[in-house]
């Protein structure tokens, strides 16, 4: 096996040990007897099981805003994406946010990611701050910045940039972690989803929705 697929290897069965056992309860040699080598074998790739924590957390940032950034959603620069925003309809917006949601949930290694931060905050105020960067302040940062440039343009509400974005992102993670907890609730959380996304669209356009009950 070539050096850099050990590597990555290494990275996922680590993450997938991580996600369902909890950092602290996954030994480096239950990693190596994972990935098929023997323990000082795995040394020679990272010096430690905290280098393997901060590498998958390098690691998935970067796997996440190339995927991302695959459907014109850059979370890294609000800016960018104003103009994919602009005069977008709430068909296409909830198509947008419907993608972003199914990668969330079902690409392996962004699930995994997330699950293993969910039991993970809760070692150190560090990893405390990265959940909360990565989770919540970042995609409010994103969205604040895309509200912010549709009131100035008049296209929304004037209202508080942050404010809005907390209304909009807040119920999308809560049906995110309630999928986590209960993934045979998805088509019941996607159609809830819907509904979020049209009746925030009507309420910032200055119109009446039914919240997509009829659709």
């Amino acid at each position: 096996m070539k050096q850099e697929d050990t590597k990555k290897k290494i990275l996922d069965k680590a993450l997938e040990l991580f996600a369902t056992q909890g950092y602290d309860s996954v030994s480096v040699g239950e990693i190596a007897q994972a990935v098929g080598i023997k323990a000082p074998s795995l040394y020679n790739h990272y010096p430690s099981k905290q280098a393997i924590f901060d590498a998958i957390v390098e690691a998935t940032a970067k796997q996440y805003e190339a995927d991302t950034d695959k459907v014109d959603i850059h979370v890294q620069n609000s800016a960018q994406d104003i103009p994919v925003f602009t005069e977008i309809t709430e068909e296409a917006l909830f198509e947008k946010v419907r993608q972003i949601f199914e990668y969330s949930l079902h690409n392996e290694t962004i699930s995994r990611f997330r699950k293993m931060m969910t039991i993970e905050q809760f070692r150190s105020p560090e990893l405390a701050a990265l959940y909360s960067r990565r989770y919540v302040e970042r995609l409010v940062e994103y969205h604040a910045g895309i509200f912010r440039a549709l009131i100035s343009a008049g296209e929304i509400m004037a209202a508080a940039p942050e404010t809005l974005s907390m209304m909009y992102v807040a119920p999308v993670l809560t049906l995110i972690s309630v999928c986590d907890r209960q993934p045979e609730r998805e088509g019941e959380c996607l159609d809830k989803l819907k509904r979020h996304v049209y009746l925030f669209y009507n309420m910032v356009h200055g119109g009446k929705s039914n919240g997509g009950e009829n659709e």
